[in-house]
């Protein structure tokens, strides 16, 4: 079986006045107890389950997460300052520890409901081929049937309605030539219009005019930003459930507790 080595994205304190600072109080949004875990115990126990997974680094915790364990050698880095410093600064520990690694997963610390299977299935499917980066997305409907009432946001494509996915494959190459319109889309997660100024408006035009297909979206993405991509339909709904408000805290905490009876 094919193994790669993990890189989870644990940066994040909430402030005063966010949705999550009552159940963080000033700590680190990775080691807010669901179901009497840290959340980011509960993607460790996944990672450290799966068969393809070698061994796991955490990002964006050092000191702090010395009481966190896992079945695969588990390292620790602190935040480096944003989502795609950590990202790279993990795949370079990745090299450290095997500089023949070619790719490396990379899992959000706020994803607590997913299981080995999850894992081994993004693994298993993504090095079916050979791509810079794969990008996984979750049709509503199995959204909806496995946690009805979520309200993800979900964006059309011809296909269907679909949200974003936090489990993901990189190639560890990308590392050394990160594509200055990847890092800045990045940065520009949360602002549409930077967004479409970086992969045109003609994809966004086609995007709200549901005129856009996956196949179409991987390729213009791909070339806009300068690197081969691969959209992968994830049937898993854990791997896009991630706790960013009160109510989904509430949904994945019930899910945990009934996982522990």
């Amino acid at each position: 079986m094919l193994t790669v080595d993990a890189v989870v994205t644990a940066g994040g304190v909430p402030k005063p006045g966010e949705p999550l600072y009552p159940y963080t109080q000033g700590k680190p949004k990775a080691l807010m107890d669901i179901a009497g875990k840290p959340m980011i115990q509960w993607v460790l126990d996944a990672l450290g389950g799966a068969e393809t997974i070698r061994r796991v680094v955490i990002v964006g915790l050092a000191e702090e997460g010395t009481a966190l364990d896992c079945r695969r050698t588990l390292g620790f880095l602190p935040a480096q300052g944003s989502l795609i410093a950590n990202v790279a600064a993990g795949v370079r520990w990745v090299l450290g520890q095997d500089a023949s690694a070619a790719h490396a997963l990379l899992v959000s610390s706020d994803v607590p409901t997913i299981t080995p299977e999850i894992i081994n299935w993004n693994v298993e499917t993504s090095l079916q081929t050979d791509h810079d980066a794969y990008y996984s997305v979750i049709p509503q409907a199995a959204m909806e049937r496995r946690f009805p009432g979520s309200k993800r946001t979900y964006f059309r494509l011809k296909e269907g309605l679909f949200t974003a996915g936090d489990v993901n494959m990189a190639a560890t190459r990308l590392v050394t030539r990160i594509p200055p319109p990847m890092q800045a889309l990045v940065e520009a997660r949360k602002n549409i219009l930077k967004q479409a100024s970086i992969l045109g408006f003609d994809l966004f035009f086609l995007l709200a005019t549901r005129q856009l297909s996956l196949a179409q979206m991987e390729t213009m993405v791909s070339r806009r930003l300068g690197l081969t991509g691969r959209l992968l339909i994830c049937p898993y709904a854990e791997a896009g459930m991630d706790v960013d408000k009160p109510a989904h805290y509430g949904l994945v905490k019930r899910d945990l507790e009934m996982r522990k009876t």
